[in-house]
């Protein structure tokens, strides 16, 4: 929102030596070389005599690799969801104190939808209609509406 900080990030963006490219490519590079090292070192092995002593070496490799890469984007998975707790305050006054932030959970699906909330009176029955924000975790639902 900052005006001079977009004109500065623009002449930077301009330098030749950044080829033109926005900032995001840059924020986004080391990670695209970290999911690129599994797919170098499979085409490695499959250079790689299999009757050589270097095989069995470089099948480690890989398999280091692979885990590395895997924990990566796990935990880029587990940070696209974080600043959605974040913002997320929860007042549970009935219940215990709740710690929603966890390591071992994490967000699966989260939305808004509409719910129709019957109400029966004595004569009368009506229907009305509730925007309601969804947050799906792997073993909660926390159903919350706006204030």
């Amino acid at each position: 929102t900052n005006p001079a900080f977009k004109e500065v990030l623009s002449r930077i963006e301009a330098h030749k030596e950044c080829r033109n490219l926005p900032m995001i490519s840059f924020l986004i590079l080391p990670m695209q070389r970290v999911t690129r090292l599994p797919l170098l070192m499979d085409t490695i092995c499959q250079k790689t005599p299999k009757d050589s002593a270097k095989y069995e070496n470089c099948k480690q490799a890989l398999k280091e690799v692979s885990k590395v890469c895997s924990e990566v984007l796990t935990d880029i998975f587990l940070c696209s969801f974080f600043p959605a707790l974040i913002g997320l305050n929860c007042d549970f006054p009935a219940l215990q104190p709740f710690p929603l932030v966890s390591s071992s959970r994490w967000l699966v699906k989260r939305g808004e939808l509409t719910a129709y909330v019957e109400d029966t009176g004595l004569f009368s029955k009506r229907t009305s209609k509730q925007q309601v924000y969804f947050f799906l975790f792997n073993d909660v639902l926390i159903i919350t509406k706006k204030k």
